[in-house]
Formats: structure tokens, sequence, C-alpha cells
């Protein structure tokens, strides 16, 4: 499930979700833009950072790290970003905070003890979905964040639910954002049913909203990736033996962009070391 782009479109679409999952938001979180940012030298790539307006003078400063998948060195990563990207524009706020949301206690590092000062204080809010309560009860907005942990058994009534009590309760054109994001999910978390399966489970039809769109236009993007990278990888082993996993892995996670580049690149590589230096300069 592609949760990291659906976090970003929920973030896009409310950016004052965020300041929701905490007890002491600022006063004018209404006035937040959600953004991602990149840090040069070294280059670092903040998925998701909520910039204070810039009318106000210097304000606070939130990162969001959404993380699904256990990362020991999750805290390690979180500091050196924020703490960088903070000391470059050190004139533009006056504070940072850092917000991390888990679907649960069990996906946090284990090896929290380095980072008591900073977990224990203030500066830092670790939200678990699975703890926020029941999903009928929540803001609308939380809810979607939610629905994407519920369990498969119970996701399509879950959002069956939240289909109905947005037509019921939200004016458009909010109500059409949040219907495109529940399908988003839905469509994410059911990729192995068809289009009328998934249709038939929401009792509405997906050719209508721009998700379906759009996840087809994907598909075919990462079809694209994929064909590239595995014709790279073969014209590679050719040239060169047996690619080690980590440079397989690397080849296959490059945008198709960089792939066509690469694809030219390599007809100059003399050995894997020339295609070390090409992949580290990307």
């Amino acid at each position: 499930m592609r949760r990291d782009s659906i976090f970003y479109k929920l973030f896009q679409q409310s950016p004052t979700l965020l300041f929701e999952l905490l007890s002491n938001p600022p006063n004018n979180a209404d006035s937040y833009r959600f953004d991602s940012v990149a840090v040069k030298e070294p280059k670092f790539e903040i998925d998701g950072v909520f910039l204070p307006p810039e009318t106000d003078g210097a304000g606070v400063v939130y990162f969001c790290e959404v993380q699904f998948q256990k990362d020991e060195q999750l805290y390690e990563r979180v500091w050196a970003e924020s703490s960088l990207y903070f000391y470059r524009n050190y004139a533009r706020f006056s504070d940072w905070q850092a917000v991390i949301i888990y679907p649960s206690r069990s996906i946090e590092q284990s090896n929290i003890h380095p980072h008591r000062s900073l977990l224990n204080g203030e500066q830092i809010h670790r939200v678990y979905l699975d703890e926020l309560g029941d999903i009928r009860q929540l803001p609308i907005w939380v809810a979607l964040m939610v629905l994407t942990t519920v369990d498969e058994e119970q996701a399509p009534e879950e959002a069956r639910y939240l289909l109905t009590r947005t037509t019921q309760e939200v004016v458009s054109p909010s109500s059409r954002a949040i219907i495109e994001l529940i399908t988003t999910i839905m469509v994410y978390r059911f990729e192995q049913l068809t289009q009328a399966e998934v249709e038939s489970m929401l009792g509405i039809t997906l050719k209508e909203t721009r998700v379906y769109r759009e996840i087809k236009e994907e598909g075919r993007e990462e079809g694209r990736e994929e064909a590239t990278a595995n014709l790279i990888l073969r014209q590679l082993t050719k040239r060169f033996g047996e690619l080690s996993q980590e440079i397989r892995s690397s080849i296959s996670g490059l945008p198709l962009a960089v792939l066509e580049d690469l694809s030219e690149a390599l007809l100059d590589f003399t050995s894997l070391a020339d295609l070390q230096v090409w992949l580290e300069t990307r």
C-alpha cells in the first residue's frame, strides 16, 4: 500500500490535519502551509514540513514523519534532517517541533534511550493511529488516516460509513476531495481486486473519480519504470557480471527520468566503480 502518497494527499488537502493530532496546536494553525523540502550538502529529502505564514514573523516549523515500517534509525535521521533544516533557515523560524505518526507502537524503533530527552519533552509528538479511538467518532480527516490501518475485513464497512458521513456532513468542494481520498485509500489497500469489485465494495463508480484516472496513469508510469530498470540491469550484468543486491535495489528505485539518464551514461562506464560513482551523485 502506497501510504506515503496517501498521507501526502491528505496533508495537501487539509494542512490543519496535523494540528488535530496535537493537544497544543499553534493559534494560527489555519494559516500553515504544507510542503516538502530538500536540504543539500548532505542532501536530505524532508517529505512533510508545515511552514508558518511569513506575514506573522518568525514562527514554529513542524516536521512530520509517517512511518509504517520499522526503521531502527528513524529518530537519528529525523533529528539530523530537522536540525539541519532549522539551522539553514534559522532566521525564518523561532522554534521547531516534530510529529511522528505510527500505525501502532510496535513499529517504533527499539532503542529510544539515546533520545529520551527529546521524546519525553514537549518538542516531539508521537501519534499511534490505533490508539486514537473509534474511527466513527473521530473528525473526518483524522478518520481518513485511521482508515489506512484498520483490518482489511473491517475496511470496506468503515469506508462506506465515511462516504455516507461525508455526503451528510461536509459541503462541496471539500466533500469531493474527501471522497477522492477514501477511494484512493481503498484502491491502494485492495490492489488485487478488479475495478468492478472495488466499485461494488464502495457502492460508487470509480471511473467517475479523479483518483481512478490518476491510478491508471500511475500504473502505466510504474510499468515503464520497471521495464527500463530491468533492461538496464540486464545490460549491466552482461557487461560487468552479477550485480549486488544493493546496486540492484538502488537502480530499481530510481524514477523514470533518472533511469533514462542512466541508460545513456552506462555506455561510458568501464567498471562497476563508474556505476557506483554515478549513483552516488544522484
